[in-house]
């Protein structure tokens, strides 16, 4: 045994026992509780990891490692989402070909995980972009079909030329890609849809099943986004149309002033007059390079146009404007609004802007007056319902459209169905061939997988069609049933496809029958902790909750959600430095000012901005996790990871931090070996009342904190725990080694190390976790500081129960204090109950 802490030589060493006994392998086991730990999968992206992608990594790893060594049988998998835009545009960029970066990144991203010693079962690794698992995405894609939720229509989507393909909503800002900057455009493109909207009322109720926390749950609620209201038809003015639009305040009617029309609606080309037909047609071009997410951005301010016609009010016969308006969108409701800006922020702006009326048809209480009152209270100027309250109003005039046929109660939602097509090459093709009478026909389960053929140019074809296009003979097909000629889909799923249910292979990964085995899943499922980055929150959950609860209807699921519990860990934050010029600078390149409060550049003394931001190569503050490793050891970052601050919280790396978990691991090195053997204070003999309490204080505590998930308070306390036992003459044996087992999930490499020094021949990862005995978590006997004359002197110990008068005189049957009574007259006696006593003497 070495007298120095070695953490490369520990680690390469139970690395490898790990990986050559497969000591992290699981199966299902009846006898045993089970436990499902799963992390958001990565993108193997060129980059490699940071030491900010491994924190949610070590959480899930020191929960499994502390449930595994509560006897429950875990799950802890890890995988690949190695479909996508990133690899192909990196092809494009370096003509080698996506499937060839893909697995050189996924064996970087392999190697660096493996490095941090987690506990995965590595034979249920997967990889989206196989065709052993990307069969089952299309099988899954023709139960969608046969249920009639996967269905094709031309809609309008955000082009990206540059890209040559449809971005979703979210990866649009100011009419750009937010990846790259490129121009996007609104196009109308016949596209594979899901319809997820079938499932809107459950995705909500269910939410009410989850440990989930309640931001994110609202998030969820507020992207399906229910609203219980009206459908009300306006007739346009000396014409034969009518249009209806969805109101949640069908009350307010009488206070509409105008109407909206989104840019996309099918009646503007229709309605528009003479006079208006050149500023409508520009304002409509213009809103088509704008994304849904920006057109629906509060801040932004109001644009529109008048479109020269009139709409009729249906319960007074007014005649109100139409306008056109870009922040109402063709895709939520009807894309037609009526506007009643005396109680609407939003409709009130834009009738300021333009001088439009505003009439109150809603008296507030008077604590709540003001322009825009969105809030319930008594109809005004609003014919038979004047006086009503909010609800009786919104029933009357219910009543009212229903009977003279002019509207109807309506439950609406926000949730739109899901676009699934995506003009890429890199990714699952769709599992559908066209026959030559152009309809659609889904292939069998027997036909799949559908192959990605070999492509060497990734790009649209010249006349606009998806790269696959270009793959003549693969689209060139026969049908498998008749052999008559057909055709391939050239359209690819999105990235999203192979994430919406990579939890259930890993239940199953090598089946070649079924995408798993029903009966794997009746044992594992549902997920029992599911962590990953905050980013997730709505889209990828929303989607994969979406394709279980098909999948449950199918008889494929026998839970209604799949993550029971959901975690998102915060960001790992770095120092940046900038010079006045913009410009970021290595940390190598960075020292501490004169005065020790900022930061200057070696070479030339100019002062630098410093801030904590994200991690990334443009800003020049990446940790590389190989460096760390390599200087401080796995065992010290994966702490130090847990260490910075709560899981849920952004945290900032520096390498003061990292410095002191690494000196503290030392620390508990040499508690446990002195002068190459095993420290000869600790001894096989009862532990001390003492030791007893420290302990079993130590186990409760750290205990508790990985129940809830408190990482960096679970630390401090085997830090406490150290800097006692250091104070301690004999440390008893078993006391130790319940230590080194609280330590274990965290330091797994020096607490199987230390767990083998002690005389051990099993390893520590079944071993059974520590319990605690509630009589030492009471302190029988708490420490009293004394002081004299506001001076410490000595410190006693004295019941917790101790009266005040007790505690006094036992303060002065002390030696120490009877030595300093005996010099001078005792004037003043003071106790601070449960912490000092205080003599004045004179």
């Amino acid at each position: 045994m070495d007298e120095r802490y070695r953490p490369g030589e520990i680690e390469a060493k139970w690395q490898k026992f790990w990986e050559e006994n497969k000591i992290f392998k699981c199966t299902e086991d009846p006898s045993k509780p089970k436990y499902y730990v799963l992390d958001m999968f990565p993108y193997p992206s060129g980059d490699g990891l940071h030491v900010g992608h491994p924190e949610g990594y070590t959480a899930t790893d020191i929960v499994s490692r502390y449930k595994r060594m509560q006897g429950f049988n875990v799950l802890h998998p890890m995988g690949w989402d190695a479909f996508g835009l990133p690899a192909e545009r990196h092809a494009m960029r370096t003509g080698q070909h996506p499937a060839i970066t893909t697995k050189k990144n996924t064996d970087h991203f392999r190697s660096q995980i493996k490095k941090l010693g987690f506990s995965y079962d590595w034979d249920r690794e997967i990889d989206t972009s196989s065709a052993e698992y990307y069969r089952w995405t299309q099988w899954i894609f023709l139960k969608l079909y046969e249920a009639g939720l996967a269905y094709q229509a031309e809609v309008d989507v955000n082009w990206c030329p540059a890209q040559g393909t449809v971005l979703a909503n979210e990866e649009v800002k100011d009419g750009c890609y937010v990846e790259t900057g490129d121009p996007v455009e609104k196009r109308k493109m016949k596209q594979w849809m899901l319809k997820i909207t079938a499932y809107a009322e459950r995705l909500l109720e269910d939410l009410d099943l989850l440990d989930w926390t309640d931001g994110v749950k609202e998030m969820q609620r507020n992207w399906i986004g229910k609203s219980t209201g009206a459908d009300v038809v306006f007739d346009i003015h000396s014409t034969d149309k009518r249009f209806t639009v969805f109101t949640t305040r069908p009350d307010t009617l009488f206070g509409a002033t105008y109407c909206v029309f989104s840019p996309e609606h099918p009646f503007v080309n229709d309605i528009v007059s003479d006079e208006q037909r050149d500023a409508v047609a520009d304002y409509v071009a213009e809103a088509a390079q704008k994304s849904d997410k920006d057109r629906m951005d509060e801040e932004r301010e109001k644009t529109g146009v008048f479109t020269g016609a009139y709409a009729v009010n249906p319960v007074n016969g007014e005649q109100i404007p139409i306008w056109v308006a870009d922040y109402v969108l063709m895709g939520y409701g009807t894309g037609a609004i009526m506007a009643v800006p005396a109680h609407d922020t939003r409709d009130l702006e834009f009738a300021q802007k333009f001088d439009l009326p505003v009439k109150l048809v809603v008296e507030a209480p008077k604590s709540e007056e003001s322009l825009g009152f969105t809030g319930n209270g008594t109809s005004i100027n609003s014919g038979p319902l004047t006086g009503l309250s909010t609800p009786e109003a919104k029933k009357k005039i219910i009543a009212m459209l229903e009977e003279q046929g002019v509207g109807k109660a309506t439950v609406n939602y926000r949730l739109r169905d899901w676009l699934f097509s995506r003009q890429r090459y890199w990714g699952e093709p769709f599992p559908v061939i066209e026959l030559e009478d152009g309809t659609v026909k889904a292939l069998r389960a027997e036909d799949l997988p559908v192959l990605l053929p070999e492509l060497d140019e990734y790009r649209p074809t010249e006349d606009g069609r998806p790269p696959l296009a270009r793959a003549e003979e693969w689209v060139q097909t026969t049908d498998p049933e008749t052999g008559k000629p057909a055709k391939r889909e050239t359209n690819t799923m999105p990235q999203w496809a192979g994430s919406c249910w990579y939890y259930l292979r890993y239940l199953d990964p090598f089946n070649d029958l079924a995408p798993y085995d029903k009966d794997k899943e009746k044992y594992w499922m549902p997920v029992d902790l599911y962590l990953g980055g905050a980013e997730h929150a709505v889209l990828h959950l929303l989607y994969a909750r979406f394709w279980h609860k098909v999948l449950f209807d199918a008889g494929w699921a026998h839970t209604k959600e799949p993550f029971q519990k959901l975690v998102n860990q915060g960001m790992v934050l770095a120092y940046s430095y900038r010079d006045e010029r913009g410009k970021y600078h290595y940390p190598h390149e960075v020292q501490r000012d004169s005065d020790g409060n900022g930061y200057v550049l070696k070479e030339t003394n100019e002062p630098l901005d410093v801030k904590m931001e994200k991690m990334s190569k443009s800003r020049y503050n990446v940790v590389n996790p190989d460096d760390v490793i390599e200087r401080y050891g796995a065992d010290a970052m994966r702490m130090y990871e847990m260490f910075m601050g709560p899981l849920d919280r952004d945290v900032v790396w520096t390498e003061e931090g990292i410095e002191g978990v690494y000196r503290f691991l030392g620390r508990v090195w040499r508690l446990f070996i002195k002068n190459g053997e095993v420290n000869p204070a600790i001894v096989d003999e009862e532990p001390t009342e003492d030791m007893n309490r420290l302990l079993h204080r130590t186990i409760a505590k750290v205990t508790e904190e990985l129940d809830e998930l408190r990482f960096n308070t679970a630390i401090a306390k085997m830090m406490e725990f150290t800097n006692d036992a250091y104070k301690m003459e004999t440390l008893a044996k078993t006391a130790m080694e319940d230590f080194v087992k609280l330590l274990t999930p965290f330091a797994p490499h020096i607490g199987e190390e230390l767990w083998q020094c002690l005389g051990h021949d099993e390893i520590l990862t079944y071993a059974s976790w520590p319990t605690y005995d509630e009589q030492w978590l009471t302190e029988s006997l708490i420490p009293i500081a004394i002081q004299i004359n506001g001076k410490r002197r000595t410190e006693i110990k004295v019941p917790a129960d101790a009266e005040a008068k007790d505690v006094l005189e036992i303060a002065k049957q002390d030696e120490k204090v009877m030595s300093y009574l005996e010099k001078g007259d005792l004037k003043k006696e003071i106790y601070v109950p449960g912490r000092l006593v205080n003599f004045v003497v004179k």
